[in-house]
């Protein structure tokens, strides 16, 4: 028997399994209103794949933007397919769950965020937030490449590391 409820980790897997069914939706429907979707993912995670051109481009991590176009969103249990246009050019990309670093929604102010390792955790506070999602800029027509100005629309950001002893 374990000797303690490992409470971070099942809280992940419902924020993935809440992605899942989110990006489900969008397969069935389509985006509703004025959604879009920021999507900040492991670029080095084993499972990733997406473009040579795109992991040299971003060796680390990579933020998708699924807002005006986007084609082939295949969603299974362990992650999500989907082609993006980068520069007129479409490429079909695979991303697990479990590589995704961020999912914001700033159209309804919603975030989460999940922590890698508790080493590298640390409480955020508003002025965090706030300056981590000034990086995010709404995508022009037809762009799908990692934005990385000023939003119009800011996101709260879920850390469970504030509720942690």
């Amino acid at each position: 028997m374990a000797k303690s409820i490992d409470y971070g980790n099942l809280m992940h897997d419902a924020m993935r399994r809440l992605i899942r069914k989110v990006l489900a939706g969008v397969k069935a429907d389509g985006l509703p209103g004025d959604h879009h979707f920021f999507i900040t993912f492991d670029t080095m995670h084993p499972d990733v794949e997406i473009a040579d051109w795109l992991s040299d481009r971003y060796p680390e991590e990579m933020t998708i933007v699924v807002q005006h176009w986007f084609d082939n969103l295949e969603v299974g249990p362990e992650g999500f397919a989907i082609t993006l246009n980068f520069g007129d050019s479409p490429e079909p990309l695979f991303i697990p769950y479990d590589a995704i670093r961020t999912f914001v929604d700033p159209s309804v102010e919603f975030g989460l965020r999940f922590e890698t390792q508790e080493s590298d955790v640390e409480e955020l506070d508003e002025d965090e937030i706030s300056h981590d999602l000034a990086e995010y800029e709404a995508p022009t027509e037809g762009d799908s490449s990692s934005p990385k100005e000023n939003s119009a629309h800011e996101a709260e950001i879920v850390s469970l590391d504030k509720f942690r002893k």
